[in-house]
């Protein structure tokens, strides 16, 4: 193999480690970029859904104090637009499961809900249940606090799920950079090793050839430098050798 060729090959080796490693983390980073915002729009999009419901409850909650003072068509006006607004919100929320156990929690959410607007629903103006505080804090209140509730345990496990994804983020980039890593230290130890073969192959035979020459023109001494690359190095010991035999006859 030719000098040309030998240089050329340990410069390619190197490059095409690098290639390999630069590929590999982008494939990695790009991977954890398109699964990570994918999770979070999933995630975030729930939570909204999750304050959506979370508001019309409050303004539903109004609404029947609102009933038991006697105000009847301020007070269903807010209930009618309310519980579209929940209805709207809690679509949404069914329609985005996408982590274990969300399932259960919506099923929940339809099961306290329905609840709670059916003591709303029946009239209660102008009934025994207007002005009757007990009958709001021993059934409406507590039902509008259970409905609450499994919204907010809604929230919370998007929540969670966020923050674990936002930890995992780290360790998986931590592996998307590790190629990285790998090239450069194989890279800088190829390199050594291509640095000490230059030497041996190369520059060594050339100061060899350099001393005797060196020492034929100051002493005469006779050229005698065996070189066995076998490349130009080699051709080039070989032609000063027989030079100089020339030379002297």
């Amino acid at each position: 193999m030719g000098i040309r060729a030998k240089i050329f090959s340990g410069f390619l080796i190197m490059a095409i480690m690098l290639l390999v490693a630069g590929a590999w983390s982008i494939y990695e980073l790009n991977n954890i970029g398109i699964s990570v915002q994918k999770i979070l729009d999933d995630n975030y999009k729930s939570i909204n859904a999750a304050k959506s419901m979370l508001e019309a409850l409050e303004r539903e909650d109004s609404a029947v104090l609102l009933l038991l003072l006697g105000k009847r068509e301020e007070g269903r006006d807010i209930l009618r637009s309310a519980d579209e607004a929940f209805q709207r919100a809690y679509e949404t929320a069914q329609s985005n499961v996408t982590i274990p156990g969300e399932q259960e929690l919506i099923d929940t959410i339809s099961r306290t809900y329905d609840r709670y607007k059916a003591l709303w629903s029946r009239p209660i103006v102008e009934t025994a249940r207007e002005g009757n505080l007990d009958w709001y804090f021993r059934e409406v209140h507590s039902s509008f606090l259970s409905a609450k509730l499994s919204v907010q345990e809604l929230m919370t496990l998007n929540d969670k799920t966020m923050y674990q994804t936002a930890s995992g983020v780290e360790s998986r980039a931590h592996r998307a950079t590790m190629p990285g890593i790998i090239a450069i230290i194989a890279a800088f130890v190829f390199a050594i090793i291509f640095s000490f073969l230059i030497n041996l192959f190369i520059v060594t035979p050339i100061i060899r050839i350099t001393s005797g020459i060196e020492q034929y023109v100051e002493s005469g001494r006779s050229f005698d430098v065996k070189v066995d690359t076998r490349d130009e190095i080699s051709e080039l010991a070989s032609s000063v050798e027989n030079l100089i035999a020339r030379s002297t006859k």
